[in-house]
């Protein structure tokens, strides 16, 4: 935790690269890893579970099974919020994902891993343009498989930087108005489905309080090799919380010269029993980096 804590308290400090668009050219740090024994459970089926179409007993071969079934979207890909899209090569932020990808895998090699939650402490921090990015960097890795799941039902952003539609989605999903297979979009990204936030709801925290949503991703996390999950921030209301409780760690993100550090240092004690990974240093000038260098 002592390379968070100077992780929180550089962000207090740095500032802010200027940019021509908000999530354009984004660099991401990881920094620091705090691994903590996972207990695992089982549970009795419940009425939720008999509700999910049956998929069988989950193999790998099961994806192309589950992308045959789901429904198919035209994504458009805006460069802007995308570090990998519309460059012959790829600019320096692609290469930074690439390490938060290899950081990851580090960690799974020593424990459980499969399902991670991106947040932030505050709004405007870049967990979403975090979160796409992070599943479209291990997509490009050889025969890795994505779920991206936008789980900020008040302000779903997700879909935006994909292109791809917002609705029906993950509140349609949870509130029994759509079946798994009409809110799981394929595109044009190769071993990648999403799940949009859906229809805005006034009740997210209630909805995220059943078991639907736990049983949906039990049921599909041994299909692919990671599910990546945005999350609303953690200050505001306690969706990411009750999101974290669903996952096997957390990545926090904060954005270099604009994070408070005492709200950042606050939040982050929010996940200190659920499994935080480290800090996702967001926006950090490119002067202070070793992008300066090369």
């Amino acid at each position: 935790m002592s390379r968070i804590h100077e992780a929180l308290k550089k962000a207090a400090t740095e500032r802010s690269a200027q940019f021509d668009s908000q999530l354009a050219s984004e660099l991401v740090e990881l920094v620091g890893e705090s691994l903590v024994e996972e207990t695992l459970s089982t549970q009795t089926p419940t009425e939720a579970q008999k509700d999910l179409i049956d998929l069988g007993e989950p193999r790998s071969s099961d994806f192309e099974k589950l992308v045959g079934m789901c429904r198919r979207a035209q994504w458009k890909v805006d460069p802007r919020f995308n570090v990998f899209a519309g460059e012959s090569r790829p600019p320096a932020g692609a290469e930074k994902f690439r390490t938060l990808c290899s950081r990851l895998h580090q960690i799974a090699a020593t424990r459980p891993l499969k399902r991670v939650l991106v947040t932030s402490s505050v709004p405007e921090e870049g967990k979403t343009f975090i979160a796409s990015n992070l599943a479209q960097s291990i997509i490009r890795q050889e025969n890795k498989k994505v779920l991206l799941i936008d789980g900020d039902m008040r302000a779903s952003r997700l879909h935006l930087t994909l292109g791809a539609p917002g609705s029906p989605g993950l509140t349609d999903y949870l509130r029994g108005q759509a079946d798994e297979n009409r809110v799981m979009q394929v595109g044009n990204l190769d071993n990648l489905c999403f799940i949009p936030g859906g229809t805005t709801v006034s009740n997210p925290s209630e909805l995220l309080h059943g078991e639907k949503l736990k049983v949906l991703l039990d049921r599909l996390t041994p299909i692919f090799d990671w599910v990546i999950l945005d999350s609303p921030p953690a200050i505001a209301v306690h969706d990411a919380s009750i999101l974290a409780d669903m996952c096997d760690g957390v990545l926090f993100v904060v954005r270099a010269g604009k994070t408070d550090f005492e709200i950042a240092q606050k939040a982050a004690r929010e996940f200190d029993e659920k499994d935080l990974l480290g800090v996702v240093l967001n926006r950090v000038d490119k002067s202070q980096t070793y992008a300066d260098y090369y």
